[in-house]
């Protein structure tokens, strides 16, 4: 079996994607975007296929709208937003 069989197995299944984590964070507590290729990766590739798996994300400001606007999520019941300012907290409320 190939890499990419292994990593489409994966992500395919409802453990590993039902919460999901798109951001990094430091020794400081402070929380980073993903690299660009990789948040354009997941946007266009990986999330169109398994937002129906996904019940909770975690998602830094400068990312959170690329994600949010990938794809429906149907079954979301969580939304974890870090390092968000009050202008965007606004905007989105």
């Amino acid at each position: 079996m190939g890499i990419n069989t292994q990593l489409d197995n994966i992500l395919r299944d409802p453990i590993f994607t039902s919460h999901l984590t798109l951001m990094r964070s430091s020794s400081n507590g402070l929380f980073h975007p993903l690299v660009d290729i990789m948040i354009d990766r997941f946007c266009s590739q990986i999330l169109p296929q398994i937002h129906h798996n996904i019940k909770w994300l975690n998602l830094e400001s400068l990312s959170m709208e690329r994600v949010l606007l990938a794809s429906d999520y149907p079954n979301l019941c969580g939304l974890g937003l870090y390092q968000i300012n009050y202008d965007a907290t606004l905007r989105l409320f």
